[in-house]
Parts: C-alpha cells; structure tokens; sequence
C-alpha cells in the first residue's frame, strides 16, 4: 500500500505527523524572519500565502477529490478579478453621478473617479464592509458562471483533452481583458474602489487579517465538504467513474457542481487580490502564475490533502519570499559571469520542488483513507456480529 493510501493510524503520535511538524517549522521560520527582517515581510508572505490558499484549495477540490484535468485554474481566478475591476466601482460611480460607461475604464477618467469613491467608502465603515462583500458576491458568481461554461468541454473530454481546452481558455480571456480597454483598462490598469481605506492607517495589517480568515473559511468549508456524503460521491467518480454510473450517480452533474464550488471560490481569491494591490491589470494574470504555482503548491503539498494544500502554499510561499529576498546579496557575483541574479528565482524554485518530489513522492502530508464511521463504531459493530478479534481488538 503506498504512502498516499495507508489509514490513518490511531496510535500514531501527534508529534509523528508531517504536518505537525511542518507547521511548526513554518512558525518557526516566520518567527526568524520578522526578528531579522521585520514584520512588513512576515506579513506580506502571509498575503500571498492567504490568496494561494484559496486558489489552491479550489483547485485541489477539482483535481484532488473529484479527477478533473484543471489546467486553467487562471480563467475563474480573472473572472473575479475583472468582475471586481469592473462592475462595483461603475455602480458606486453611478448612484454618485460620475462617469460610469466605457470611459470609465479610461486611465485619465479612471485616476481621478476612484480616489473619490474610496473617500466615499472611507466616510462609513458599513458601507465599507458592503461593498467588500459584495465584491465576493459577485466574484463567486461570475466564477461559479465561469465554472458552469468550463464543464461544457469537461462532459465530453477527459485529460490530456480537457486540460488544453482549458488552459486555452484562460489564454482567451486574458487577452480579451487585456485588449478590450472598456472592460478593466486593456494595456493599462484600471484602479478598484479601496474598501479598506476606512482603516487607512492599518491597511496592510487589516488586509491580511481579513484575507487569512477568507482563506481560513474556505479550508473548513471544503474539509466539510469533501468528508460529507457529496464528497464521498466525488471521490467514486475521481476513482473510476464507471462504476459511480453504474451506482446510479449523474457523472455530468458532478463534475459540473464541482467545477463550480471550485471556480466561485477561485474567483473570490481573485477578488481578494486585485483589493489588496488596489488595481487590475488583465496581464498580471498568466498561467505562470495562477496555474502553474497552484498546481505545484498542491503537487508538493498533497493532491487530496486539503491540510497538504496550506502547509505546501505556506511554504514555498516562503522559499519564494527568501529567494527573491536573497538573491542579489548571495548570488551577486554570478554578474560577473553574465549571470544575473533577478533570474534565479525561478532556477531555484525549480530546485526546490525537485527536492521536495525526490523525498516526499506523495506531497509534504499526503492524502490518507479515512473510514466513514469513526473507529469505534467500527469495533463496536464488528464485535457485534462476532469480529471483534480481527478488527483492531
């Protein structure tokens, strides 16, 4: 039985399990970097932590637990970001009788009507907290929506197919935000409303508290979600979806609900992230960056592990951080090789993940098989129909 299938052992120590550890680990890290580095880093390594999670959870319930080849995880992600870059600031400058239509989108409009519906928004705390959950309303439409338009080619392709069709997807609408000026600004950004203005002077600090405990909700609802019947029911058709048809279940409907739940909440780590830089730039979001990177936090973190999933994006968000913080002062004298530094991120990320597959093949906390029925349960049943010497004492 390999390591990504053994039970979880109920005399297994807590001080013997990898995330434990891990965990620990990473606390211990962060604590060295805010003595030396101070805090400002801690906290940016937490915001990009925070939104990571988010994405790759998303997606870990769509690859992990239900078996989709998710490979534009990037096309909810924009959806969220553009619907945020584009939608609430033109309401507000609506209802306040400043230019709202296509103009709005124009960099020299766009600069001045944003400053004054952030003011706007600093004057009521209420209002602020409004419209900050409006704006993950919407994104979790606008990506469930997405979510609904992607499983069209996922009910006819599998793999290597339906993992193209995607990727090719989230190429398409990029581009489109990228060229269509009206929608968030086209080769330049377009500035989003700040509903964090109200607390101007702790924004950072607001800002990373607000998106741990988003990243934090969305853990427990799908560590909720996947140990729940309709969880069960993904992991059949992750499995062998022949035999959950034969079951009776609807495959199609599924894998459409799955892809989903995962693009709305895709599409709210979006929105989170284009409200924290405060603009949104339709290059900014590549498939470098918000496919691959979640594809490799969830990889080394665990496929199917949810906890894997935030231990991994912690930390390699925090080897990324340490790199790109390093890498000149280490690595300067390769400059007099023609060498320069600003290029090694991605070199010695490489590295990094090399090292982590060469000796954890199933990810930092891989995905253990848990009963349906707590143990005891299964030891009271089994004694009761004359098993009780075989199954666990």
């Amino acid at each position: 039985m390999s390591g990504a299938d053994r039970p979880v052992s109920r005399d297994e120590s807590i001080w013997q399990r990898n995330d434990v550890i891990i965990g620990l680990a990473m606390v211990a890290v962060l604590t060295v970097i805010m003595l030396f580095r101070g805090l400002p880093l801690v906290l940016t390594i937490l915001i990009d932590a925070a939104v990571f999670t988010i994405v790759t959870l998303s997606l870990n319930l769509e690859v992990g637990h239900t078996g989709i080849s998710q490979f534009g995880r990037v096309l909810a992600v924009i959806a969220g970001a553009f619907v945020v870059g584009a939608v609430p600031g033109r309401l507000l400058a609506f209802f306040k009788g400043l230019p709202y239509g296509a103009s709005y989108a124009d960099d020299a409009v766009n600069y001045k009507v944003v400053p004054e519906l952030s003011d706007l928004l600093a004057s009521s705390l209420p209002l602020s907290i409004g419209f900050l959950l409006f704006c993950f309303l919407l994104a979790a439409v606008a990506g469930a929506a997405v979510g609904w338009l992607t499983s069209r080619p996922a009910i006819r392709l599998k793999e290597a197919y339906l993992g193209i069709s995607l990727l090719a997807f989230g190429d398409f609408f990029m581009w489109i935000g990228h060229n269509w000026e009206p929608l968030v600004g086209g080769t330049t950004a377009v500035f989003v409303p700040d509903p964090f203005r109200v607390v101007w002077g702790s924004r950072f600090e607001v800002v990373v508290i607000v998106a741990i405990i988003v990243a934090l909700l969305v853990y427990l609802y799908l560590e909720r979600l996947t140990k729940s019947p309709f969880g069960r029911t993904l992991h059949m058709v992750r499995d062998c979806d022949l035999a959950a048809a034969v079951c009776g279940k609807d495959i199609v409907k599924i894998r459409t609900q799955s892809l989903m739940i995962g693009s709305a909440l895709a599409a709210i780590g979006g929105a989170l992230y284009v409200i924290y830089a405060g603009t949104t730039t339709a290059i900014g979001f590549t498939r470098l960056t918000w496919t691959f990177w979640p594809w490799a936090y969830m990889m080394l973190g665990g496929i199917g592990s949810n906890r894997g999933v935030v231990l991994g994006v912690l930390m390699l968000t925090v080897a990324r951080t340490l790199i790109i913080t390093y890498r000149s002062s280490l690595f300067g004298f390769l400059m007099a090789w023609g060498i320069d530094p600003m290029w090694l991120e991605y070199t010695l990320m490489g590295l990094v993940i090399i090292l982590v597959v060469l000796f954890m093949p199933h990810g930092l906390v891989p995905a253990k098989v848990e009963s349906i029925l707590p143990a005891d349960k299964v030891r009271r049943a089994a004694r009761e129909h004359g098993f009780g010497e075989t199954v666990g004492g």
